[in-house]
């Protein structure tokens, strides 16, 4: 073995080596080649890789929609207005369907604000009460933490493919997120420039009153490019719901037991008085 080759090939480095082979034999072939479906079953085969997973690529690939580029100036300086998240995950569109309402109200605080056969939007939750535990949530990490607070609204079409699979595509908007980060810039920049105007009027020297100008501008586009890692945020939110997904899909389905009520509550205690009573005459 060569001298700094590993002895073992870890996952990542693995992922890393088939995509790399992948690209330098797109790169020998032919432009205008295309494979089929069969071909690339047969190609995975040969590198190991079971047919069923090979399938779900596919259909996640058939069934894959691309997010629209960022136009106009504002999308430009900070980014788009909106982002796409899919996968091809286990279950029926209904049983995919309930999981999702279950997931955007009780981890991210949305209601339902259309429901259609196959699409479903949310908006966020109002009132006093989801205020408070987004506040109290902005100080969350890992699962506790809302990652999709800065979303406009959240849609979502389920389409079902095979037995037992469905594709979801989540789309969230933050048009509202931003505006907000582009207006700061823009303020920040024309104060800047604000600036500059009246030093000339009130006589200063011209390169002098030119000085707050780019550092202005640079302020002020600093603070509108900040809107990419609250972009990312929101990917990352709609990532998460689509792990929830897959999991509870490959999992079995586990009911927790439902919380008795007051009457409930009652005779399980008067059961349990019966009982030791009658331990205690036994012992006697």
């Amino acid at each position: 073995m060569a001298e700094g080759t590993p002895a073992r090939i870890d996952r990542a480095a693995l992922e890393r080596i088939i995509q790399r082979a992948a690209e330098l034999q797109t790169a020998d072939r032919d432009p205008a080649e295309e494979l089929t479906p069969d071909q690339v079953v047969a190609l995975g085969r040969e590198v190991g890789i079971p047919e069923r997973y090979l399938q779900r690529a596919l259909l996640e690939e058939r069934t894959r929609l691309v997010a629209p580029p960022a136009t106009g100036p504002w999308g430009r300086i900070a980014g788009p207005a909106e982002v796409v998240a899919q996968r091809t995950v286990p279950g029926t569109v209904d049983s995919v369907e309930a999981a999702l309402l279950e997931w955007l109200e009780e981890k991210e605080l949305f209601c339902v604000q259309r429901r259609q056969p196959g699409r479903i939007t949310w908006e966020p939750q109002g009132g006093m009460a989801a205020a408070f535990r987004r506040s109290t949530a902005a100080w969350s990490r890992g699962a506790a933490a809302m990652l999709l607070g800065r979303a406009d609204t959240v849609s979502a079409t389920t389409i079902a493919l095979e037995p037992g699979w469905c594709h979801v595509a989540l789309t969230a908007e933050a048009r509202k997120a931003r505006a907000e980060f582009v207006g700061g810039g823009a303020a920040l920049a024309g104060a800047g420039m604000l600036g500059s105007g009246l030093m000339v009027v009130l006589g200063a020297l011209l390169p002098v009153a030119l000085v707050p100008v780019p550092v202005a501008l640079g302020i002020g586009y600093g603070v509108a490019r900040r809107y990419g890692p609250a972009l990312a945020r929101i990917q990352l939110g709609l990532e998460r719901a689509l792990d929830n997904l897959e999991q509870r899909g490959t999992q079995p389905e586990r009911r927790l037991p439902g919380r008795p009520g007051l009457l409930g509550m009652l005779a399980e205690e008067i059961r349990r008085s019966i009982s030791e009573g009658d331990k205690t005459k036994r012992s006697r």
